[in-house]
């Protein structure tokens, strides 16, 4: 329970400030973070587009471009005091220090590979508690509406990639390689990237852009109504455009989320009806078009071609979803017990051990990844520390979402598969998890919602959730 004496300067530090910050009479302390935030964001999304179209003789450095932003943002929250240890960030950066020790006695003790693998855990992975310190929730709302501005655009890009041919400026590969950037996909057309280096970076995007177009349906009131509208239809058209079934499932699961809040809070109910509404219209004007029928023809060609090699719906989701799981925890035992060293299972790490820069060396999912370069008990131990906060945040979100704070809730069904499953190996998929948890954590800083909450219990402010301590009595 929340008393009268539980209102700490904390509080007082979380409500006072904001609106005169947004007033211009008090500078924001947190103004250079939050600036770093933002370059890390914009290189997110057009890192792909640089190394492709604009610096492709820099396409190789361009690849970390984003970890010294990264090891900035850290190091200045430290400094602040703002990276206060929790038993995320304490676990995984004990783990990750223990295990680049291991990778050079034990491991593969290449240098450069270990840098590369042990960075996750250092860098990235505390960031995401640095934003959810310096961000709020109007912040995170602010990164949502510039992902539906992006999202237009970016489906008339996908769109021109995907009926171009790979020869195609459009379609040029890192380091200007004409042979294109499509990933094969079926009826002869290729899955496009998009801004993005490789398919896995469209896809990520548009499932990131889901997950606010769905919030946004909930709270039209928020955005102006013809850029929802607009994001709406980019979100819709990107799924056959994509031929990409991780974006179908993604965004399957971003309207499953949807429909829990639905049922969960009756006030919901109407906006769900509205939203619902807005995406069958939104369906049934580009089912019209011969373009969109055309990709989706595609698409269920891809669905119907990868159903048949994997045994159906069924196989493909227990494949993908399950079969990590029990890959890691089934070759635990063969693995050498301290692994065979950080960064070995990417595809970096992979390249300048062996030179062959498409090989898995170790795992192409991703806990098989894990244990296979720390063994089975750092590997596992991080695994679990990435599911426990998942369901963290969920228990969280769910419980803002009925109070009616839908926020936490849709980025969740965004972020819950991405960081408790997704490819850390990958730069791009690191970087939407990373920004996705984040921004999950930010989400929480809401003093109007917290005030209401409050009133409604004629108590204090209550203090945000504090991950520092662990404290499930401030949900």
């Amino acid at each position: 329970m929340i008393k009268s004496g539980d209102v700490n300067n904390d509080t007082l530090q979380l409500r006072r400030p904001v609106k005169q910050i947004r007033q211009g009479k008090v500078a924001d302390p947190y103004r250079s973070i939050k600036r770093a935030i933002w370059w890390y964001f914009w290189l997110l999304i057009f890192e792909g587009a640089l190394r492709k179209w604009v610096l492709p003789g820099l396409s190789t450095p361009l690849l970390v471009v984003r970890d010294p932003i990264a090891l900035y943002i850290v190091l200045a929250a430290s400094s602040k005091g703002l990276l206060k240890s929790n038993i995320f960030v304490f676990g995984m950066v004990s783990i990750a220090t223990f295990a680049m020790f291991t990778t050079l006695i034990l491991g593969h003790q290449n240098l450069p590979v270990a840098i590369y693998g042990v960075r996750i855990f250092l860098f990235h992975f505390p960031m995401m508690f640095v934003i959810g310190k310096v961000f709020t929730h109007g912040d995170v709302i602010k990164m949502g509406k510039i992902v539906m501005y992006i999202a237009i655009p970016m489906a008339v890009l996908i769109g021109l990639q995907f009926y171009s041919p790979q020869s195609a400026w459009v379609n040029r590969g890192l380091g200007d390689d004409a042979s294109g950037a499509g990933f094969s996909g079926a009826l002869g057309y290729f899955r496009p990237p998009g801004t993005f280096s490789f398919t896995t970076g469209n896809s990520l995007f548009f499932g990131f852009a889901a997950a606010f177009v769905m919030y946004f349906l909930f709270n039209p009131k928020k955005i102006n109504k013809l850029i929802l509208l607009g994001a709406c239809m980019a979100v819709v058209v990107s799924i056959p455009l994509s031929i990409s079934r991780t974006l179908t499932f993604q965004i399957a699961g971003t309207v499953g989320f949807a429909f829990i809040a639905i049922l969960s809070n009756p006030k919901n109910l109407g906006k769900g009806l509205v939203a619902v509404f807005a995406l069958t219209l939104v369906f049934l004007a580009l089912s019209k078009s011969s373009l969109f029928q055309t990709a989706t023809n595609v698409l269920s060609t891809r669905f119907n071609n990868a159903g048949s090699s994997e045994g159906g719906l069924e196989g493909t989701l227990g494949d993908r979803y399950l079969g990590g799981l029990l890959f890691s925890l089934s070759s635990a035992a063969d693995q050498p017990f301290f692994g065979y060293g950080l960064g070995m299972g990417t595809k970096v790490g992979a390249q300048l051990l062996s030179g062959n820069r498409r090989a898995w060396l170790i795992a192409e999912a991703e806990w098989g990844r894990l244990v296979g370069e720390m063994g089975a008990l750092m590997g596992l131990s991080v695994i679990a520390l990435r599911v426990v906060f998942v369901f963290r945040m969920s228990f969280i979100g769910y419980f803002r979402m009925i109070k009616g704070d839908m926020l936490t809730w849709m980025l969740l069904s965004y972020g819950f598969m991405l960081i408790a499953q997704g490819s850390w190996g990958q730069p791009t998929s690191l970087g939407f998890s990373t920004l996705i948890g984040g921004l999950m954590l930010a989400s929480l800083n809401n003093p109007e919602f917290k005030a209401k909450v409050a009133q409604r219990k004629r108590v204090p402010v209550m203090p945000r959730p504090d991950f520092d301590t662990m404290n499930t009595n401030n949900v």
